[in-house]
Protein backbone atom coordinates (compact mmCIF):
# COMPACT_ATOMS: atom_id res chain seq x y z
CA UNK A 1 0.00 0.00 0.00
CA UNK A 2 1.64 3.64 -1.26
CA UNK A 3 0.48 6.29 1.39
CA UNK A 4 1.53 9.80 2.14
CA UNK A 5 1.28 11.91 5.28
CA UNK A 6 0.18 15.14 5.40
CA UNK A 7 0.88 17.15 8.50
CA UNK A 8 0.93 20.77 9.33
CA UNK A 9 3.76 21.78 11.98
CA UNK A 10 1.89 24.84 12.79
CA UNK A 11 -1.23 22.85 14.45
CA UNK A 12 -1.44 23.32 18.14
CA UNK A 13 -1.02 19.74 19.19
CA UNK A 14 1.22 18.49 16.24
CA UNK A 15 5.51 18.56 16.97
CA UNK A 16 8.55 16.70 15.39
CA UNK A 17 8.84 14.14 18.02
CA UNK A 18 4.77 13.14 17.16
CA UNK A 19 5.47 13.29 13.76
CA UNK A 20 8.35 11.02 13.61
CA UNK A 21 6.39 8.66 16.04
CA UNK A 22 3.63 8.37 13.48
CA UNK A 23 5.66 8.03 10.16
CA UNK A 24 7.80 5.56 11.61
CA UNK A 25 4.71 3.59 12.88
CA UNK A 26 2.81 3.87 9.51
CA UNK A 27 5.87 2.86 7.37
CA UNK A 28 6.15 -0.17 9.43
CA UNK A 29 2.79 -1.25 7.21
CA UNK A 30 3.16 0.76 4.46
CA UNK A 31 5.34 2.15 1.52
CA UNK A 32 5.55 6.23 3.09
CA UNK A 33 5.66 9.44 1.70
CA UNK A 34 5.74 12.27 4.38
CA UNK A 35 5.33 16.73 3.50
CA UNK A 36 5.09 19.03 5.79
CA UNK A 37 2.94 21.69 4.28
CA UNK A 38 4.32 25.42 4.32
CA UNK A 39 1.63 27.73 3.28
CA UNK A 40 -2.48 27.49 3.34
CA UNK A 41 -3.49 25.20 0.55
CA UNK A 42 -0.44 22.76 -0.15
CA UNK A 43 -2.11 20.06 1.69
CA UNK A 44 -4.88 20.19 -0.55
CA UNK A 45 -1.81 20.33 -3.12
CA UNK A 46 -0.41 17.62 -2.11
CA UNK A 47 -3.60 15.39 -1.93
CA UNK A 48 -5.02 16.33 -5.39
CA UNK A 49 -1.27 15.36 -6.52
CA UNK A 50 -1.78 11.84 -4.72
CA UNK A 51 -4.82 11.26 -5.96
CA UNK A 52 -3.78 11.66 -9.17
CA UNK A 53 -1.08 9.29 -8.51
CA UNK A 54 -3.31 6.77 -7.54
CA UNK A 55 -2.16 6.60 -3.91
CA UNK A 56 -4.16 4.25 -1.91
CA UNK A 57 -3.98 6.56 1.69
CA UNK A 58 -3.20 9.81 3.12
CA UNK A 59 -3.09 10.45 6.32
CA UNK A 60 -4.09 14.17 7.50
CA UNK A 61 -2.38 15.19 11.02
CA UNK A 62 -3.21 18.39 12.01
CA UNK A 63 -6.53 20.35 12.73
CA UNK A 64 -9.57 20.60 10.88
CA UNK A 65 -8.60 22.89 8.36
CA UNK A 66 -5.95 19.96 7.29
CA UNK A 67 -8.27 17.61 6.96
CA UNK A 68 -10.98 19.88 5.00
CA UNK A 69 -8.16 20.66 2.92
CA UNK A 70 -6.69 16.79 2.64
CA UNK A 71 -10.46 16.20 1.53
CA UNK A 72 -11.12 19.16 -1.04
CA UNK A 73 -7.18 17.63 -2.66
CA UNK A 74 -8.29 14.40 -2.59
CA UNK A 75 -11.91 15.06 -4.53
CA UNK A 76 -11.12 17.86 -6.12
CA UNK A 77 -11.68 16.62 -9.46
CA UNK A 78 -15.00 15.19 -8.41
CA UNK A 79 -17.07 18.29 -7.25
CA UNK A 80 -17.89 19.79 -10.57
CA UNK A 81 -19.47 16.26 -10.85
CA UNK A 82 -21.53 16.21 -7.71
CA UNK A 83 -22.69 19.75 -8.75
CA UNK A 84 -23.68 19.17 -11.70
CA UNK A 85 -24.91 15.32 -11.29
CA UNK A 86 -27.08 15.65 -7.88
CA UNK A 87 -26.54 14.88 -4.68
CA UNK A 88 -27.91 11.61 -4.45
CA UNK A 89 -25.09 10.20 -7.61
CA UNK A 90 -22.00 9.24 -6.92
CA UNK A 91 -19.75 9.77 -9.85
CA UNK A 92 -16.54 7.03 -10.09
CA UNK A 93 -14.32 9.55 -8.74
CA UNK A 94 -15.82 9.10 -5.19
CA UNK A 95 -14.71 5.27 -5.66
CA UNK A 96 -11.59 5.63 -6.96
CA UNK A 97 -10.13 8.60 -4.29
CA UNK A 98 -7.23 7.47 -1.87
CA UNK A 99 -8.82 6.32 1.63
CA UNK A 100 -8.69 9.12 4.21
CA UNK A 101 -6.66 8.46 7.43
CA UNK A 102 -6.93 11.29 10.40
CA UNK A 103 -4.68 11.36 12.88
CA UNK A 104 -5.58 14.49 15.19
CA UNK A 105 -3.56 17.06 15.64
CA UNK A 106 -5.63 20.85 16.12
CA UNK A 107 -7.49 22.40 18.85
CA UNK A 108 -11.03 21.02 18.02
CA UNK A 109 -10.28 18.14 16.13
CA UNK A 110 -14.39 18.20 15.36
CA UNK A 111 -14.09 15.65 12.15
CA UNK A 112 -12.24 13.25 14.05
CA UNK A 113 -14.13 13.49 17.11
CA UNK A 114 -17.73 12.85 15.17
CA UNK A 115 -15.56 9.60 13.68
CA UNK A 116 -15.14 8.36 17.51
CA UNK A 117 -11.48 8.54 16.78
CA UNK A 118 -9.03 9.41 20.18
CA UNK A 119 -7.90 12.99 20.57
CA UNK A 120 -4.28 11.61 21.63
CA UNK A 121 -2.19 11.50 18.85
CA UNK A 122 -0.36 8.66 19.71
CA UNK A 123 -3.41 6.28 20.31
CA UNK A 124 -5.03 7.66 17.36
CA UNK A 125 -1.75 6.70 15.57
CA UNK A 126 -2.40 2.91 16.46
CA UNK A 127 -6.39 2.98 16.23
CA UNK A 128 -5.51 4.13 12.19
CA UNK A 129 -2.67 0.92 12.53
CA UNK A 130 -5.30 -1.21 13.69
CA UNK A 131 -7.56 -0.28 10.74
CA UNK A 132 -5.34 -0.79 8.48
CA UNK A 133 -4.51 -4.19 9.77
CA UNK A 134 -8.01 -5.44 9.56
CA UNK A 135 -8.85 -3.31 6.38
CA UNK A 136 -11.86 -1.46 8.14
CA UNK A 137 -12.86 1.41 6.62
CA UNK A 138 -16.38 3.66 6.72
CA UNK A 139 -18.28 5.52 3.92
CA UNK A 140 -19.19 8.96 5.25
CA UNK A 141 -21.23 11.61 3.28
CA UNK A 142 -19.85 15.07 2.68
CA UNK A 143 -20.86 18.61 2.44
CA UNK A 144 -20.54 20.42 -1.04
CA UNK A 145 -20.31 24.66 -0.64
CA UNK A 146 -20.83 25.31 -4.54
CA UNK A 147 -17.60 23.71 -5.05
CA UNK A 148 -16.01 23.29 -1.94
CA UNK A 149 -16.13 20.40 0.33
CA UNK A 150 -16.98 20.34 4.03
CA UNK A 151 -16.97 17.23 6.64
CA UNK A 152 -19.26 18.95 9.52
CA UNK A 153 -20.07 22.31 8.70
CA UNK A 154 -20.73 25.74 7.14
CA UNK A 155 -22.25 28.53 7.61
CA UNK A 156 -23.12 32.21 6.40
CA UNK A 157 -23.98 35.19 8.42
CA UNK A 158 -22.61 35.50 12.27
CA UNK A 159 -20.33 32.02 12.33
CA UNK A 160 -17.95 32.86 9.29
CA UNK A 161 -17.74 36.86 10.97
CA UNK A 162 -16.45 34.85 14.17
CA UNK A 163 -14.10 32.75 11.95
CA UNK A 164 -13.48 35.43 10.10
CA UNK A 165 -12.29 37.42 13.31
CA UNK A 166 -10.40 34.48 14.77
CA UNK A 167 -8.14 34.25 11.62
CA UNK A 168 -6.96 37.85 12.32
CA UNK A 169 -6.18 37.24 15.82
CA UNK A 170 -4.78 33.85 16.01
CA UNK A 171 -1.16 32.44 16.22
CA UNK A 172 -0.68 28.99 16.21
CA UNK A 173 -2.81 28.55 19.33
CA UNK A 174 -6.22 28.68 19.59
CA UNK A 175 -8.83 29.14 22.81
CA UNK A 176 -12.03 28.44 23.35
CA UNK A 177 -11.73 32.13 25.10
CA UNK A 178 -10.49 33.42 21.99
CA UNK A 179 -13.62 32.51 19.76
CA UNK A 180 -16.33 33.22 22.91
CA UNK A 181 -14.42 36.97 22.87
CA UNK A 182 -14.65 36.97 18.72
CA UNK A 183 -18.36 35.96 18.89
CA UNK A 184 -19.43 38.42 21.62
CA UNK A 185 -17.38 41.10 19.56
CA UNK A 186 -18.33 40.13 16.65
CA UNK A 187 -22.57 40.15 17.89
CA UNK A 188 -22.46 43.47 19.46
CA UNK A 189 -20.57 45.17 16.38
CA UNK A 190 -20.92 43.07 13.57
CA UNK A 191 -18.45 43.73 11.05
CA UNK A 192 -20.48 44.08 8.05
CA UNK A 193 -24.31 45.05 9.90
CA UNK A 194 -26.63 42.27 10.14
CA UNK A 195 -28.07 41.73 5.69
CA UNK A 196 -30.48 39.41 5.24
CA UNK A 197 -30.19 36.39 4.05
CA UNK A 198 -33.03 34.39 1.91
CA UNK A 199 -33.06 30.18 2.43
CA UNK A 200 -34.53 28.23 -0.05
CA UNK A 201 -35.04 24.70 0.88
CA UNK A 202 -36.71 22.79 -2.11
CA UNK A 203 -40.75 22.55 -1.39
CA UNK A 204 -41.06 25.29 0.84
CA UNK A 205 -41.35 28.87 0.83
CA UNK A 206 -38.29 31.17 1.11
CA UNK A 207 -37.16 32.02 4.71
CA UNK A 208 -35.52 35.56 5.68
CA UNK A 209 -32.62 34.79 8.12
CA UNK A 210 -30.22 36.78 9.83
CA UNK A 211 -27.65 33.61 10.09
CA UNK A 212 -27.61 30.01 8.47
CA UNK A 213 -25.56 27.07 9.86
CA UNK A 214 -25.68 23.95 7.90
CA UNK A 215 -24.54 20.35 9.92
CA UNK A 216 -23.41 17.63 8.35
CA UNK A 217 -22.82 15.91 11.61
CA UNK A 218 -23.31 16.94 15.32
CA UNK A 219 -21.97 18.11 17.18
CA UNK A 220 -21.71 21.08 15.24
CA UNK A 221 -18.78 22.37 16.93
CA UNK A 222 -17.63 22.12 20.31
CA UNK A 223 -16.37 25.09 22.79
CA UNK A 224 -13.40 23.25 24.95
CA UNK A 225 -14.44 20.32 25.73
CA UNK A 226 -17.93 20.68 25.53
CA UNK A 227 -19.96 20.05 22.18
CA UNK A 228 -22.01 22.40 20.69
CA UNK A 229 -25.33 20.66 19.34
CA UNK A 230 -27.83 22.53 16.13
CA UNK A 231 -29.42 19.80 14.44
CA UNK A 232 -29.13 16.44 17.20
CA UNK A 233 -30.41 14.31 14.18
CA UNK A 234 -27.43 14.85 11.41
CA UNK A 235 -24.91 12.56 11.11
CA UNK A 236 -22.53 11.34 8.14
CA UNK A 237 -25.40 9.16 6.96
CA UNK A 238 -28.08 11.40 6.39
CA UNK A 239 -28.28 14.71 4.50
CA UNK A 240 -27.86 18.40 5.80
CA UNK A 241 -29.04 19.92 8.73
CA UNK A 242 -30.24 23.54 8.81
CA UNK A 243 -30.43 26.17 11.41
CA UNK A 244 -31.12 29.58 10.38
CA UNK A 245 -32.38 31.98 12.95
CA UNK A 246 -34.66 34.93 11.61
CA UNK A 247 -33.66 37.80 14.27
CA UNK A 248 -31.07 37.89 16.46
CA UNK A 249 -32.26 39.35 19.77
CA UNK A 250 -30.34 39.25 22.77
CA UNK A 251 -33.39 36.66 24.27
CA UNK A 252 -33.01 34.25 20.71
CA UNK A 253 -29.12 34.01 21.07
CA UNK A 254 -29.34 33.07 24.40
CA UNK A 255 -32.48 30.72 24.22
CA UNK A 256 -30.79 28.84 21.88
CA UNK A 257 -27.28 29.24 23.25
CA UNK A 258 -28.50 27.61 26.38
CA UNK A 259 -30.18 24.94 24.26
CA UNK A 260 -27.18 23.85 22.38
CA UNK A 261 -24.82 23.53 25.27
CA UNK A 262 -27.55 21.06 26.52
CA UNK A 263 -26.68 17.71 26.12
CA UNK A 264 -28.24 16.55 22.83
CA UNK A 265 -31.22 19.64 23.46
CA UNK A 266 -33.96 19.89 20.48
CA UNK A 267 -34.15 23.23 19.60
CA UNK A 268 -37.41 25.56 20.12
CA UNK A 269 -38.05 28.70 19.35
CA UNK A 270 -40.23 31.20 17.38
CA UNK A 271 -37.02 32.89 15.34
CA UNK A 272 -35.83 29.24 14.23
CA UNK A 273 -35.68 28.04 11.04
CA UNK A 274 -34.24 24.43 11.37
CA UNK A 275 -34.58 21.46 9.30
CA UNK A 276 -32.99 18.14 8.77
CA UNK A 277 -31.80 15.17 6.39
CA UNK A 278 -31.76 17.91 3.65
CA UNK A 279 -30.36 17.14 0.11
CA UNK A 280 -30.00 20.95 -0.89
CA UNK A 281 -30.48 24.20 0.84
CA UNK A 282 -29.78 27.08 -1.21
CA UNK A 283 -29.11 30.89 0.64
CA UNK A 284 -28.68 34.05 -0.88
CA UNK A 285 -27.68 37.43 0.13
CA UNK A 286 -28.50 40.96 -1.64
CA UNK A 287 -24.29 42.13 -0.43
CA UNK A 288 -21.72 39.48 -0.07
CA UNK A 289 -21.58 38.17 3.38
CA UNK A 290 -18.95 35.87 4.54
CA UNK A 291 -18.52 32.17 4.25
CA UNK A 292 -17.00 29.66 6.50
CA UNK A 293 -16.37 26.23 5.70
CA UNK A 294 -15.10 23.01 8.70
CA UNK A 295 -14.28 26.35 10.31
CA UNK A 296 -12.10 28.18 7.60
CA UNK A 297 -12.84 31.29 5.84
CA UNK A 298 -13.79 30.79 2.27
CA UNK A 299 -14.73 34.60 1.45
CA UNK A 300 -17.26 36.65 0.60
CA UNK A 301 -20.51 35.67 -1.02
CA UNK A 302 -24.17 36.13 -2.58
CA UNK A 303 -25.14 32.88 -3.43
CA UNK A 304 -24.35 29.28 -2.18
CA UNK A 305 -25.47 25.84 -3.05
CA UNK A 306 -25.36 23.88 -0.29
CA UNK A 307 -25.34 20.32 -1.46
CA UNK A 308 -25.05 16.55 0.62
CA UNK A 309 -23.28 14.12 -1.22
CA UNK A 310 -23.54 10.07 0.26
CA UNK A 311 -21.10 7.95 0.85
CA UNK A 312 -18.44 10.57 -0.84
CA UNK A 313 -15.19 9.50 1.21
CA UNK A 314 -13.74 6.34 2.40
CA UNK A 315 -11.73 6.67 5.71
CA UNK A 316 -10.09 4.40 7.70
CA UNK A 317 -11.21 3.61 10.84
Amino acid sequence: MRAVLVVNPQATATTPGGRDVLAHALASQVKLDVVETEHRGHAMAVARAAARDQVDLVVAHGGDGTVNEVVNGLLADSAGSADSAGSESRPGGYRQAPMLGVVPGGSANVFARALGLPSDPVEATYRLLHALEQGSARQVGLGLADHRWFTFNAGMGWDADVVAGVEKRRGKRTSPSLYARTAVSCYLRPPQGRPALTVHVPGEEPAEVRTAFVSNTDPWSYLGTRPVHLNTDCSFDTGLGLFALRALGPVTVLRHLYQALKTRSRHRGKQLVRRDDLSLICVTAEVPVNLQVDGDLVGQRTRVEFRSVPGALTVAI
